[in-house]
């Protein structure tokens, strides 16, 4: 009889411990717990971290991420203004601030996702669609942005959620699209590369042509300084040598002589044939050019 009055308090104390245990939760300082009765949501929100109570076995608790989160559904082909198609992979940083109305219109995190990751894409679509490619790559982009970005934040609201940030984070061509792209982009290189030769041999042929015609100039002028200078020298020349030949006549006769005999005789293996009586020879028999035999 004893032991079934201790086995009958070991299980009332179990079923005490596993209600007194569900009936405590934690708080997290990271989180927000809401305590659902019945599935429905029960105020107050528990937002400040520490050991909290409910009904136990009537009442649960879902928790919610204070922290910042991201959402980033799948890229989106998009066409634009120019009709090009673009792949378009954008994200969003959201922050839940209200858990209530989170639970009442999103039901699951998950939900909350599919749901506002096509508004999301219905977002970039509706504005990227309305610039042309390259205005993707210039300036306009964050104008761009900042339309997305103020449509979501007038949308999340509804949820109970912040928006905190939206970005697109990669804009990809479609092959077909990008190698048409890459075609058009090689052809006007080309036809550029084509045209800054054609100016470049253009330039080349100006600055060879006035190369040449320097040349010729440069040519010219030293060719006629070297003509002048060579007459004046020639005429220096023969006036000391008509000096000479006034002031001494036997030294001239000699001295043309010996410029003779040095071109005669100068190159290697010359031989002349000569009658030693000759006048050719006329000092190679005397110092004073007088041939005695005659």
């Amino acid at each position: 009889m004893g032991r079934i009055k201790l086995i009958i308090l070991g299980v009332i104390a179990l079923i005490l411990g596993v209600v007194v245990f569900d009936g405590m939760f934690i708080v997290r300082q990271t989180e927000t717990a809401l305590v659902l009765q019945f599935g429905r949501p029960v105020l107050p929100i528990h937002s400040e971290p520490g050991l909290k109570f409910k009904v136990p076995l009537i009442q649960d608790v879902e928790y919610f991420d204070k922290r910042i989160l991201d959402l980033d559904p799948r890229p989106e082909e998009v066409i634009l203004q120019d009709q090009k198609r673009i792949n378009v992979d954008s994200f969003v940083r959201y922050k839940i601030v209200d858990p209530l109305e989170f639970k009442r219109r999103a039901l699951t995190q998950a939900n909350f996702v599919q749901i506002f990751g096509g508004r999301l894409n219905a977002a970039v679509r509706a504005e990227v669609g309305k610039v042309q490619l390259p205005d993707m790559l210039s300036d306009k982009r964050n104008d761009v942005m900042t339309r997305i970005t103020a449509a979501l934040k007038l949308q999340a609201s509804q949820f109970g959620v912040a928006v905190v940030d939206v970005r697109i984070g990669r804009t990809d061509l479609p092959a077909a699209t990008a190698q048409s792209v890459y075609k058009r982009m090689n052809s006007e290189r080309e036809a550029q590369a084509r045209k800054l030769r054609s100016e470049g041999s253009e330039i080349k042929a100006k600055i060879q042509a006035g190369a040449d015609r320097k040349r010729t100039v440069i040519l010219a002028e030293a060719r006629r300084t070297s003509q002048i200078l060579r007459g004046e020298g020639e005429g220096i020349k023969t006036t000391t040598l008509n000096n000479a030949f006034g002031q001494d006549p036997e030294f001239f006769g000699f001295y043309r002589s010996m410029e003779a005999y040095g071109e005669a005789l100068g190159g290697d293996g010359t031989t002349m044939v000569l009658s030693p009586d000759s006048e050719f020879f006329r000092y190679f028999l005397d110092e004073t050019g007088i041939n005695k035999k005659k």
